[in-house]
């Protein structure tokens, strides 16, 4: 690990920016990640180089991943607007999804733009995970199944539930179903 004087792996300015951002004062992150008050203090202030361990340790009191906490920017600007060129592809095979924006980090919403191939689908298992989400068909038509209820979406029509619900989509039809969606938080 980096002492605070890297701008790049600036231990201790990520971690303030990151517990600010959540609310989370100095003394209720330490209490949260079972250290001391004055080891957030001297983190943050680049006097304390924590072991990797450690570091885990206090970003699970946010929560935070490793991952994530690395991947972070201080300071960089979010981007707002995004040419269709600009969406990253995250999909694979039969099913393109295209996200708007490559780094969600930080984020709480996640958008779509999907493609599905004729008869593609997402899966015989169901899918389940926490959070919201929901979508509108731009073309083709979509069979989206939520629990027990089923139904053949057109263009136009749309569909949104509790995300902890098993749910699976598929194409149905001879043409590419094209689905703009949106999931809080981000489930890939």
């Amino acid at each position: 690990m980096s002492n605070g004087g890297d701008a790049e792996l600036d231990i201790g300015g990520r971690l303030r920016t990151l517990r600010a951002a959540h609310g989370l004062s100095q003394r209720t992150l330490a209490k949260r990640a079972g250290v001391t008050n004055a080891t957030i203090s001297l983190i943050e202030s680049g006097r304390m180089n924590p072991s990797v361990g450690a570091l885990k340790r206090v970003l699970d009191g946010i929560p935070v991943s490793l991952t994530d906490f690395f991947a972070f920017e201080p300071g960089a600007e979010r981007q707002v607007f995004f040419q269709a060129e600009e969406l990253k592809e995250i999909g694979k095979g039969r099913i393109s999804y295209r996200q708007v924006g490559g780094n969600l980090f930080g984020r709480r919403l996640q958008i779509l733009h999907e493609r599905y191939e004729p008869g593609a689908d997402t899966g015989r298992a169901p899918l389940s995970h926490d959070g919201e989400e929901g979508g509108v068909v731009i073309s083709g038509r979509l069979e989206v199944t939520v629990g027990d209820q089923r139904k053949i979406l057109g263009p136009g029509d749309a569909y949104a539930f509790d995300s902890t619900e098993p749910h699976r989509f598929r194409a149905v039809g001879p043409e590419p179903c094209i689905v703009v969606s949106a999931c809080t938080p981000p489930s890939f």
